[in-house]
This record gives C-alpha cells, sequence and structure tokens, in this order.
C-alpha cells in the first residue's frame, strides 16, 4: 500500500472494536482516534453513542447473509419489500452487495 498513508494512519488511528452492521461488534476490527486527536472526536465532542450494535429491519436477514449462512433467495424481504430502489439492508444498498448482485443477477454468478 501507500506507505506514506499507512504511517500516517498509524499515527492517527489506533485499532479498537467497531460495529458492523448485521454482525455486531467485533474486536479490533475498526479504527479510532488516538487520544492526542480527540479534540477531532464526533462520537466524544457530541455525546453520540455508537456502542450498541444495529438494529436490522424485522425480517432482513443481511446479517446471515454476510457470514455466510443464508442467501438472498432465503430473505423472504428479497426482491419484494427489498430492492435497489428501495433497500432495506445494507446487502442490498450498494451495487457491491450480496443482495444486489443476486437482483441483478438472478443469483447465476460463475
Amino acid at each position: 500500500g501507500n506507505l506514506a498513508a499507512l504511517k500516517i494512519m498509524d499515527e492517527v488511528f489506533d485499532i479498537c472494536p467497531a460495529n458492523w452492521r448485521g454482525i455486531g461488534i467485533l474486536p479490533e476490527s475498526g479504527l479510532c482516534l488516538k487520544p492526542v486527536f480527540a479534540a477531532f472526536d464526533a462520537e466524544k465532542n457530541f455525546e453520540i453513542k455508537l456502542s450498541e450494535p444495529s438494529r436490522e429491519t424485522p425480517g432482513c436477514l443481511c446479517g446471515e447473509i454476510i457470514k455466510g449462512t443464508r442467501t438472498p433467495l432465503e430473505c423472504k424481504l428479497f426482491s419484494k419489500v427489498c430492492t435497489p430502489e428501495n433497500p432495506v439492508g445494507p446487502c442490498m444498498v450498494s451495487s457491491e452487495g450480496t443482495c444486489a448482485a443476486y437482483y441483478h443477477y438472478g443469483g447465476k454468478l460463475g
């Protein structure tokens, strides 16, 4: 990677737990500002609480889909309530998301 950028990232950030939508909190999977940069930490300066795992819409299987234990075709919301025009979970939001790929290519990848 870009050595100059990696050096700056190492100076500015520490590795910390992160909350991943559909999965929950994973240790050592995120970056947080080092104490010397606390003045720029919006979570602390604005008393934003981000420690609770995000809640998924009832029926959304995105967490299981991300983990590989379910497929989009097993989700009752897929292509009915949840579409690229009306994404319910993160798997449909991005064109690279698993559900979006299934939606556009019919699950016939490979």
